[in-house]
């Protein structure tokens, strides 16, 4: 209880104090983070610099070092960001976004139709959020609980704030979902990691893996568009690059799901070869090898 409590208390207390450094003192400071965490070559640092070999296997040795510490500083700048953009104006928030594709999105939502986004765990796809709330769109998304309780909390706090509406991963979560959609929500799933039984299994970067339904069931059941966003940094912010996603109308619904999942991988894919670096993905993804499944 203490060591759990000590956590918490660990990253309120960071929040806080990064909050109140200069810009780039506070850039500077989760750089060295980083610096000393790829020194130190943790497991969580081992199953990256795994995931990334999986995506770049052309890569020797030195090219590979110099992609993991391209790959920390994006991780460290995505920690900076989340500590410091509760402080960012929307003139701010709107300068840093470009994107390719935005009418994939605001087309439909301007016509009082929802769309689910669907996205990997790439850039800050906070900041895209943060975005298109700032816009008047009401964005709904799904948490899991992170252990504290006290800091999930804080995160629910700071997606709230945001304007998200953060549900939990629970047995309710689907209906609440498709009654948004529904009302004309905007949906953003991000989903290139599903380890438990009810992953649908893909084929991803040429290894098997596992995704989430739940963006495709919500495109099948309530005929919104699905589109997938991929989130990379620039130099000033980020940028969004979004696709459609099309749906089968043969098979029965398990069969359109196992395509549509599939499809979502592919342009997963495509957009995280483009800037692997920006791939935030510290756990394990792929379910070869050693991998034991969740319950």
């Amino acid at each position: 209880m203490n060591f759990v409590f000590l956590v918490a208390a660990s990253y309120f207390s960071g929040w806080k104090l990064v909050r109140t450094l200069p810009e780039k003192s506070a850039y500077s400071l989760f750089e060295k983070i980083g610096e000393i965490t790829l020194r130190r070559n943790g497991s969580r640092m081992q199953r990256l610099r795994a995931n990334l070999q999986r995506l770049c296997p052309e890569k020797n040795s030195a090219a590979m070092d110099e992609l993991m510490a391209e790959a920390v500083s994006s991780y460290m700048r995505y920690w900076c960001d989340t500590f410091r953009s509760p402080d960012w104006s929307k003139e701010r928030i709107f300068s840093s976004v470009t994107v390719t594709r935005e009418e994939l999105l605001t087309g439909p939502m301007r016509d009082g139709r929802g769309v689910v986004v669907t996205l990997p765990h790439s850039g800050n796809w906070d900041h895209a959020g943060s975005y298109f709330c700032a816009m008047g769109f009401p964005l709904v998304t799904v948490a899991e609980k992170l252990k504290p309780e006290a800091l999930f909390n804080k995160f629910l706090e700071y997606r709230q704030n945001m304007g998200m509406e953060v549900l939990s991963t629970d047995s309710k979560s689907m209906g609440t979902l498709m009654q948004r959609a529904r009302e004309g929500a905007l949906i953003a799933l991000v989903a290139d990691r599903d380890l438990s039984r009810s992953g649908v299994d893909v084929n991803f970067f040429g290894y098997p893996a596992r995704m989430p339904a739940g963006a495709a069931l919500l495109a099948i059941r309530t005929a919104i568009p699905l589109v997938t966003a991929h989130v990379s940094y620039t130099k000033s912010g980020i940028h969004i690059e979004f696709n459609s996603v099309a749906i089968p109308s043969d098979g029965t619904e398990s069969e359109r799901v196992s395509v549509v999942v599939q499809r979502c991988a592919d342009q997963f894919a495509t957009g995280i070869a483009k800037k692997p670096a920006d791939w935030h993905m510290l756990q394990r993804i792929w379910v070869d090898g050693d991998f034991q499944e969740r319950s």
